[in-house]
Parts: structure tokens; C-alpha cells; sequence
């Protein structure tokens, strides 16, 4: 499910899902707007999304591990690591 949020960077197209074809338009495709799980765009808009909300709310990625997002301030230091089961 986390993958439903991320933008597309380019136009994809597809094909109208079994059992919801428009009668009389079953020619006709879907442009997504948003990135659907198993579509091979999916992962990489979803990280460029949570890179960006990150970095909004004052984080920054770890230079040595991209799954690392550190926040710091006088009292404490946060660290975010992102872990996504592809399997």
C-alpha cells in the first residue's frame, strides 16, 4: 500500500481490469496518475515521495546509506532507517 502514493515522472497507460471493461469502449486504457503496487515504477516514486516528506520536515539522507535519515537538535538526535519487503 505505500506504493499508491507516489508520483509518476512519466505518462503510463493501461489496459481496463477484467470484469470493470466499459461496455461498448473496450478499447479504451487508463492514464495513472498515481504509482500502483507491482508496477515497475512503483518503488522508485515511492522513495522519491518519502525522500521529499523527509527532507520537508528538517531531515537529511545519511551519505553512506540511503536508507538512513538523521534529524538533529540541541536535545536529541533522530534517526529514520527505511526497510521495504519486496518479496
Amino acid at each position: 500500500t505505500a506504493f499508491l502514493h507516489g508520483d509518476l515522472k512519466e505518462d503510463v497507460y493501461v489496459e481496463q481490469p477484467e470484469g470493470f471493461v466499459v461496455k461498448g469502449e473496450e478499447q479504451r486504457v487508463y492514464k495513472l496518475s498515481k504509482a500502483l503496487y507491482g508496477l515497475k515504477q512503483a518503488p522508485r516514486a515511492w522513495n522519491t515521495k518519502l525522500d521529499g516528506v523527509l527532507k520537508e520536515m528538517g531531515f537529511t539522507r545519511c551519505s553512506k546509506e540511503n536508507a538512513v535519515y538523521r534529524k538533529e537538535d540541541k536535545k536529541m538526535i533522530l534517526l529514520v532507517a527505511i526497510y521495504v519487503d519486496d518479496m
